[in-house]
């Protein structure tokens, strides 16, 4: 590999930060459109298709109307999320990289260029800026769009390496990240390394558990709830876990007299749409659309300060209606209170469930609800049997299981990868007009790092009293 901390010495740094600048197209930011604080959020794999489903999901049965939602509020544009080749299909790594360099590079590229020379990341500009600087994800933090805004390397899939960078690629001698919340613990809790405790001895405060998250009350802080991601939000102990985790990194940068610059990704909707499960899906948007609703409330009481959000690119293919059928039955979903997936272990520990048509169908009211016509359940009732003593059983009943509520939702799926759908650009706050119309993904790095290297004129400085 070659050598990834070219750019982390301060004058080349500054070299690297105008070299990547030139590469996407830059807009002059105005003094008075310049935010104090921005606030990035990601919605990985959350095309077009999720955020209408989400509109639907989450429709009032009670009224006639269709109800917006944040994602309806705050809609601003699109954007393009093409890598640096010519298959026009991004992963990940390349969108996120785009994201946070404003130059595109091929996929599986962790902030690297095609020679596997760093590129500096917008948090790197701004920790050089004397920015307070935040993660927040449900991934595990060495995961491939977190790490594209904190480390280089040139595969994502070194998440051992990715990790340990974290504590090697320095900004004025101290990590990138002030604060990050995610998973990881068996990346950073390994036999021969214990990275939480290099951090603990570099002043940061490390919990692992969420209900630890009040017990923060300075920053430096380092907080891994899980082995890799955390939880599924539907079955988790807290649904809304990625809000939780917001509303507490909120709190804490608040609570700082300098600037900040903080990512939050909703990881897990891409994971949903490669799996092609709608009921993982919506209930990971809900996750999502609440941190929203949190960061546009903290924005009010905070007006100097950008929400920014889009997606890395859109995952699976989703459609809402599916062979010819003009309907799709999304507030269904609303009925389930278990993921296919727990369901095919469920039905795979406990066979006898399937012995009788009335314990299946005892099983399927209570953790899927949505009526299916007698004949059809007990057909699926049989097929899911007949896979219980299959090689990869798990997976062939947890596939039965998701078509089924598919073609009780009418939903379509045409992929379990990635397409090269345009994604949606969502701003509210100081200098949310910049990111408007159509951008390419660099486009809207270039913007944020302009903002953060920009230095506000004294006379049109705004300082507010903080409050949450």
């Amino acid at each position: 590999m070659r050598a990834l901390t070219a750019c982390l010495t301060l004058s080349i740094l500054i070299s690297c930060i105008n070299t990547a600048q030139a590469t996407a197209t830059k807009k002059v930011i105005e003094d008075e459109h310049l935010p104090r604080n921005i606030i990035y959020l990601i919605g990985d794999g959350m095309g077009p298709a999720y955020t209408s489903a989400y509109r639907y999901y989450s429709d009032k049965p009670d009224t006639k109307a269709v109800e917006r939602t944040i994602f309806d509020e705050l809609l601003v544009g699109m954007a393009s999320t093409y890598p640096d080749d010519d298959t026009y299909v991004t992963d990940s790594a390349a969108a996120a990289t785009a994201l946070a360099t404003s130059t595109k590079s091929y996929n599986g590229a962790i902030a690297v260029d095609h020679q596997h020379h760093a590129l500096p990341t917008l948090l790197e500009i701004a920790k050089h800026k004397g920015k307070t600087t935040a993660v927040v994800v449900t991934s595990q933090i060495n995961h491939a769009t977190p790490a594209s805004f904190l480390a280089h390397n040139e595969s994502r899939g070194n998440y051992d390496a990715i990790a340990d960078s974290y504590l090697t690629n320095l900004i004025k001698g101290k990590p990138v990240a002030d604060l990050m919340l995610g998973g990881g613990t068996k990346y950073f809790i390994r036999e021969q390394r214990n990275l939480t405790s290099e951090f603990e001895a570099l002043g940061y405060h490390y919990i692992d558990r969420l209900d630890q998250l009040d017990d923060v009350e300075t920053l430096p802080a380092l907080g891994l709830f899980a082995p890799s991601g955390l939880p599924a939000a539907l079955g988790s102990d807290d649904p809304l876990r990625l809000t939780t985790m917001t509303d507490s990194a909120l709190r804490l940068l608040s609570s700082q007299s300098d600037p900040f610059v903080m990512m939050i990704e909703g990881s897990q909707i891409d994971w949903c749409g490669h799996s092609n499960d709608i009921v993982c899906a919506m209930t990971e948007m809900h996750d999502f659309a609440n941190t929203l609703e949190r960061v546009k409330r903290y924005i009010d009481n905070h007006p100097d300060t950008l929400l920014i959000a889009t997606a890395d690119h859109s995952t699976g293919g989703l459609t809402l209606g599916k062979k010819g059928v003009y309907q799709w039955k999304g507030k269904q979903l609303q009925l389930i209170t278990m993921l296919p997936e727990e369901i095919a272990d469920k039905l795979i520990a406990t066979p006898k469930i399937l012995d009788k048509p009335n314990s299946f169908n005892r099983f399927w009211t209570d953790h899927i609800g949505i009526t299916q016509p007698v004949e059809a359940q007990d057909e699926l009732r049989q097929q899911l049997l007949a896979n219980l003593q299959q090689e990869k059983a798990k997976d062939k009943v947890e596939t039965l299981i998701k078509s089924a509520i598919d073609t009780l939702t009418h939903t379509g799926w045409t992929t379990s990868g990635h397409d090269g759908i345009d994604v949606q650009i969502f701003a509210y706050g100081r200098g949310s007009h910049y990111f408007a119309g159509h951008m390419d993904n660099t486009e809207i790095a270039a913007n944020l790092i302009e903002m953060i290297n920009r230095k506000k004129s004294s006379h049109s400085a705004l300082l507010l009293e903080p409050r949450i």
